[in-house]
């Protein structure tokens, strides 16, 4: 079963293990010390920005990591989306990774990307959609978000997060049920 909770200060030395696996750092490029990983987690595990980090679990063992947040609450990342696509600022978007090199590979990625989206209907009811940039080249990303439900929307270039990703992004989408 797929659950998860906010991550805490005590979830910090996990998440630098994982951010530091190969299989994460190629597509997130984080610094891995303790000082970075508390400075880029520690204001939304303390409640203190508005996007969410949220320790995803399997079974109560822990899986990945899912960040979502609402659009409107980074106007710069809204902008850079809206000049590509239509978007609202009520719409969310996900960031995501599994953490253990073992646990890649075996579903668990789409299963945890559908279970944060139906849940996202829940917990932002404005929410017109979720909205996912995902590098192109990371097609095991692209093809959990489509085995997820999610659909591509457009082929577009981006600032990336990652140097090793480029600036070619595909764009998935997924609207509110029964807003089309």
């Amino acid at each position: 079963m797929i659950t998860w909770r906010r991550a805490t200060e005590g979830d910090f030395p996990l998440l630098q293990r994982w951010l530091a696996q190969p299989h994460v750092a190629r597509w997130w490029n984080h610094e891995t010390s303790a000082e970075a990983v508390a400075r880029d987690f520690g204001a939304s595990a303390r409640g203190e920005e508005p996007s969410e980090d949220l320790l995803v679990l399997l079974d109560g063992r822990p899986l990945g990591l899912v960040q979502r947040c609402r659009l409107a609450d980074y106007p710069e990342y809204l902008a850079e989306l809206a000049a590509v696509t239509e978007v609202s600022g009520e719409t969310v978007t996900l960031d995501y990774l599994i953490g253990d090199p073992e646990q890649v590979g075996r579903g668990h990625g789409p299963r945890m990307i559908r279970a944060v989206v139906r849940a996202t209907w829940r917990d932002y009811p404005y929410a017109p959609a979720v909205l996912i940039p995902v590098p192109a080249a990371n097609r095991a990303s692209w093809r959990a978000l489509e085995k997820a439900g999610l659909r591509r929307v457009a082929e577009v270039e981006l600032e990336p997060d990652s140097p090793a990703s480029g600036r070619a992004h595909h764009l998935y989408r997924v609207a509110r049920p029964g807003e089309g």
